[in-house]
């Protein structure tokens, strides 16, 4: 008979000694289980079957114009940028199997951090597997126990999980509130480490932060400032350098974060900066150091595809007339949306509820047109949005398709 405790005496998950650690899940099954019991189809589990074309895919059978891709720029099928990525894939096979730090840095992985220094003309560039990680691992090494983080209550869930990772005292503030940003701030102990974090396009209602503001804010608190331009690169700013581009305050910006799975159109994540020490991350960084390196393909595709974003003029204004266009005839169709004006590619249908908000997210699909479905916690205000998501690609008379979906969905749902 072996030794320690014997069968008799150990708890039963019968007997009730052992809590369910789903349970506190049961809130947010029972709201699933009840919207699909009303015959809805499942908002969150939608299969693309085969993607044509930056704007258009085959869903549950038919042909779909995509609205909800973050596709900005339309680089997925960019010839050239899938040849970068076939001749990659040849020549040095389909994954690194290993840290950059140790046998995951391929020639591919330099090239596309100094593509990102003359994207920005920043001195220092250094790539992440995910646009997540690049938040989780700057944030939360930069400040740390003792420091103190400033940031927009709206920051994105890899913003919050940056700064709880890293063990600094969280400190928000009201969306876009520069007042209550600057009151924050006076609040800080003399001394200790202080960073602020903003977002240039939230990603919810598609709104910018007033940059230009809240940068001067912080500096004059000694203040480092880290600026996430996930939903901005590429598009926004005259070289498509994101808001703070825009309002002209990139030089005193300590730090800025990005993503390639939005206008790059592909997958990874990064940080630039004009910091002198910054390339001692690479060697303390935690999530930089213990994951495995983007492909070599992936790495060759996103260098192709933002040196061509650097010529990207003529699609950054076509955008813009894209969100003018659809923002404006939501508004005249009688639709409530997240901003009063048109402020980036993203565009959010503000619904009066869940239930609505799903049905109206199902005749959508069914009408022939995708967008996603945003519901709390991850809204501001516990909103349900349907969040669209505008391509360089979309042409002018998709854009008057997409404008037609909607009426008639809205219409049949009672939305409007």
């Amino acid at each position: 008979m072996s030794e320690g405790i014997s069968q008799a005496d150990r708890p039963s998950a019968v007997e009730g000694h052992a809590p369910d650690l789903f349970a506190k899940f049961d809130p947010l099954i029972a709201m699933r289980e009840g919207l699909l019991a009303s015959g809805i189809t499942d908002p969150f589990n939608l299969v693309m079957e085969k993607v044509l074309s930056p704007t258009r895919a085959i869903c549950n059978g038919r042909e779909t114009i995509l609205l909800g891709t973050y596709n900005y720029m339309g680089m997925t099928f960019d010839p050239d940028v899938i040849e970068a990525g076939k001749n990659a894939l040849a020549d040095y096979g389909s994954g690194t199997t290993g840290s950059r730090v140790l046998n995951g840095t391929y020639a591919g992985h330099k090239e596309v951090e100094r593509a990102l220094r003359e994207f920005y003309a920043m001195d220092h560039a250094m790539v992440f597997s995910t646009g997540y990680q690049a938040n989780l691992g700057i944030i939360s090494t930069v400040a740390g126990k003792g420091d103190y983080i400033v940031l927009d209550i709206d920051s994105h869930a890899s913003i919050w999980d940056g700064c709880k990772l890293g063990d600094a005292e969280i400190v928000p503030f009201r969306h876009n509130d520069i007042e209550a940003m600057e009151k924050r701030l006076r609040r800080i102990p003399e001394g200790a480490g202080k960073l602020v974090v903003l977002e240039g396009v939230y990603s919810m209602l598609g709104d910018i932060a007033p940059l230009k503001e809240m940068v001067a804010v912080a500096k004059k608190h000694g203040a480092m400032v880290l600026v996430d331009e996930a939903h901005s690169m590429g598009f926004m700013g005259h070289h498509g350098r994101g808001v703070a581009e825009a309002q002209g305050v990139l030089d005193d910006v300590d730090f800025v974060i990005g993503t390639f799975s939005k206008s790059v159109g592909t997958v990874g994540g990064f940080c630039v900066s004009n910091h002198p020490k910054f390339e001692i991350l690479r060697l303390v960084c935690r999530p930089y150091v213990f994951t495995a390196s983007l492909p070599p393909s992936v790495v060759a595709t996103a260098a192709t595809s933002i040196r061509k974003l650097m010529q990207g003029s003529n699609k950054r204004a076509h955008l813009w007339e894209n969100s003018k266009t659809l923002h404006t005839g939501l508004k005249r169709l009688g639709f409530q949306l997240g901003t009063e004006e048109p402020e980036s590619a993203i565009i959010a249908v503000i619904m009066p509820d869940l239930e609505r908000g799903a049905a109206m997210w199902e005749a959508l699909i069914e009408g022939g047109l995708y967008v996603n479905l945003a519901r709390p916690p991850a809204t501001p205000a516990n909103m349900t949005l349907l969040r669209c998501s505008l391509c360089a690609e979309h042409t002018e008379d998709e854009v008057q398709t997409i404008l037609g979906i909607f009426a008639k969905a809205g219409k049949a749902v009672g939305i409007i």
